[in-house]
């Protein structure tokens, strides 16, 4: 998980909130019951119920290669959702997709 720093704030802040954020920086993160560290399982389980509402896809067979599949397996269950996304990602990069074709 990335900590934002306080020199990438964008927002006109006040010299008591740019205290207050570096004092902040400081201190431990302590979890518990209310705010639990956010596994990467967890966040997995929260990006799949959050996009199911956003299911408008369409079905297609594609063939990939075995170490491509076995990479894909390896991030676990919603592997195919996760290769739908990083698809939604690479085929707006332009120079990715003329490398491909």
């Amino acid at each position: 998980m990335k900590k934002i720093k306080m020199g990438e704030l964008t927002s006109n802040l006040t010299i008591e909130e740019k205290k207050e954020i570096n004092e902040a920086e400081k201190k431990p993160i302590m979890f518990d019951e209310d705010s639990p560290e956010m596994t990467p399982e967890k966040l997995r389980q929260f990006k799949r119920l959050h996009q199911q509402d956003q299911r408008n896809k369409q079905t297609i067979s594609l063939r990939v290669s075995p170490s491509t599949l076995n990479i894909a397996k390896a991030y676990g269950k919603g592997y195919t959702s996760f290769l739908s996304r990083l698809l939604d990602e690479a085929i707006k990069d332009e120079s990715l997709v003329k490398k491909c074709i």
